[in-house]
């Protein structure tokens, strides 16, 4: 099921939520599993401890197929359950709260002025996503989590073959254990010298509670770094291009900045740019919204229908920049719901209103129905953003 345009839903998903908004679906690995499209519903998936989030059960949902004898890694706090997940999470959540994110604006702000200045220094058009979207949040999260800038290419290639499920099992498979291989070495120079980084602070966490994991370290740098530049530099290109396609709802901002941090939660509820919210497997017998869920079943919480649910949200296909949509599910719900949302909202906060206060005059160009989007790929983007000013 395929978006038709970077604005609009595919198709399917209205008519799944109308007719049938909990659906037994095939996936493309030939097994089957229930797709999940009401807002309401797929809010009460997530926070169900009878779905297990647990990625190496063998009745996990896949819209991929994996690589027999694959190795199979520490669990990353995306992948655990009760009552592994809750002491995991808490132990890394202080680097992302708000208090935390708050004190990280005055780099992200620079980080921002450095990038357009030097597109503004450069020829036109530039690529917007090179210039600004990519390496914006890469380099934050590389600061964050004491990776090297200087690598970026490298880890950004091997992310980009792991989200786009056109890859080869094989290619893939490579690709992680290429990554694995980067990281694990990264950790073991950390756990030699720990440094002032979150990778660093969790060493020392670990070390002081006489639970120290090299392996599961590596599995949470393998999280962070992937999740925390390919989602928030998809929506810094998507929501670009939503704002200067709609300038009645660009001036929203431009003339009140306040209204900001409303205007990110709409776009990132109008693209949602990961379709599902999660997978999980029931581990019993559930029933949801009517419909019998049986152990052993996989479900899809599909988060891009739920976020265009009209019970939810009134006129749900317009983009409202002042609709307060704080409620979507586009960072997911409940014990899950992403761990770096806060970091996310503040680099599009600061991206947006730094844009178009510094080049007024930006605009597209080439028509947006001659982008390259990424279609085939886990987190909905577009290849290439050519733009003048």
């Amino acid at each position: 099921m395929q978006r038709q345009c970077p604005f609009t839903p595919p198709p399917e998903y209205r008519k799944l939520r109308e007719e049938s908004p909990i659906a037994r679906v095939l996936l493309p690995t030939g097994r089957h599993a229930w797709l999940v499209t009401k807002h309401e519903d797929v809010r009460s998936v997530l926070i169900d401890t009878r779905f297990s989030s647990d990625r190496n059960h063998p009745d996990f949902p896949r819209l991929i197929e994996l690589m027999p004898n694959r190795r199979v890694f520490s669990p990353s706090i995306i992948s655990m359950d009760p009552p592994e997940h809750g002491p995991a999470r808490r132990a890394v959540v202080g680097d992302f709260t708000v208090k935390r994110t708050r004190g990280l604006q005055p780099r992200i702000q620079e980080i921002v002025d450095d990038a357009i200045d030097a597109m503004l220094a450069g020829p036109q058009p530039a690529d917007l996503v090179q210039a600004l979207s990519l390496p914006v949040p890469s380099l934050v999260i590389c600061e964050l989590l004491g990776v090297p800038y200087a690598d970026h290419e490298f880890f950004q290639t091997r992310s980009k073959l792991l989200i786009a499920r056109s890859t080869s099992g094989e290619v893939r498979q490579q690709a992680v254990e290429e990554l694995q291989r980067y990281l694990s070495d990264l950790v073991t120079s950390k756990q030699q010298a720990p440094t002032d980084d979150l990778i660093g602070r969790q060493v020392l966490k670990q070390r002081e509670n006489g639970t120290e994991d090299h392996e599961s370290l590596v599995s949470l740098a393998f999280l962070l770094l992937i999740a925390g530049h390919e989602t928030t530099a998809n929506m810094i290109s998507l929501g670009t291009i939503a704002l200067l396609q709609n300038p009645g709802q660009l001036a929203i901002i431009a003339n009140d900045p306040s209204k900001t941090p409303e205007a990110v939660e709409e776009l990132l509820r109008y693209f949602s740019i990961a379709d599902t919210a999660t997978a999980r497997v029931a581990t019993e017998d559930v029933e949801v919204d009517g419909v019998q869920i049986k152990a052993g079943e996989g479900v899809f919480a599909l988060s891009y229908a739920a976020n265009r649910d009209p019970e939810v949200f009134r006129d749900p296909d317009a983009l409202d920049l002042e609709r307060g949509a704080r409620h979507h599910v586009a960072f997911g719900f409940g014990p899950h719901q992403c761990l770096g949302q806060n970091l996310a909202r503040a680099e599009l906060q600061i991206v947006f209103d730094t844009l178009f206060r510094r080049i007024p005059g930006l605009k597209l160009a080439a028509p947006v129905e001659d982008l390259s989007y990424k279609d085939d790929a886990v987190v909905y983007g577009v290849q290439a953003l050519p733009v003048t000013w």
